[in-house]
C-alpha cells in the first residue's frame, strides 16, 4: 500500500490503540471500586469488558505492525493522544456505565475514521478488524445503556404490530 495512504491509518490506529489502553484501565478501575446493589452484575460485566479490551489492544498493535509500522507503547504517549480520559475511582454505579457508553461513542467514531481511511487506501485487513470491533461495542453499548434505564422506557414500537 502506498505510504501517503497508510499513514493516515496508522496514526488513527495509534490513537485507537492508546484510547483502547485508558478504556481498559478505566474498566479495571471500575471493576475494582464497584460498590451497591449492582456489585455483581457489573463487578462481572466489567471484567468481560476488559478482557475483551486486552485483545484488542495485541490486535490493534499487531494490525500496525503488520501494515510495517510501530505501535505507540509508552503509557505517557497514551495519555497525550487519547480522546479517551482517566476516570475517578470514586464515581457511583450509574456514573460508571454513562461514562463507559460516553467513551464507546468516542472509541466507535474513531473506529469509524479509521475505516473510511482504510477504504481510501483498499486496506480490506483493517476494515475487517475494525468493522467487528464496532459491531461488539455497539452490542455492548445497548446493553449497558439498557442497564441504566428505569424500566419504564419502551423499545420504538412503530415497526411492530400489537
Amino acid at each position: 500500500m502506498d505510504d501517503e495512504k497508510v499513514v493516515p491509518i496508522v496514526y488513527g490506529m495509534n490513537v485507537l490503540l492508546a484510547d483502547y489502553h485508558l478504556y481498559y484501565q478505566k474498566l479495571r478501575t471500575f471493576h475494582w471500586n464497584i460498590l451497591g446493589k449492582n456489585f455483581f452484575d457489573l463487578h462481572e460485566k466489567f471484567e468481560e469488558l476488559y478482557n475483551d479490551a486486552r485483545v484488542k489492544i495485541d490486535e490493534i498493535a499487531e494490525r500496525i505492525l503488520t501494515l510495517r509500522y510501530h505501535p505507540i507503547s509508552k503509557f505517557s504517549d497514551y495519555l497525550q493522544i487519547a480522546q479517551v480520559k482517566e476516570a475517578s475511582p470514586m464515581n457511583s454505579d450509574e456514573d460508571m456505565v454513562h461514562e463507559l457508553l460516553e467513551d464507546h461513542k468516542t472509541i466507535i467514531t474513531q473506529m469509524k475514521f479509521i475505516i473510511t481511511e482504510a477504504g481510501k487506501a483498499n486496506d480490506e485487513g483493517t476494515i475487517d478488524l475494525l468493522g467487528a470491533y464496532v459491531r461488539e461495542l455497539e452490542k455492548s453499548s445497548w446493553m449497558l445503556n439498557a442497564w441504566s434505564k428505569e424500566g419504564k422506557e419502551s423499545l420504538k414500537a412503530s415497526m411492530v404490530k400489537a
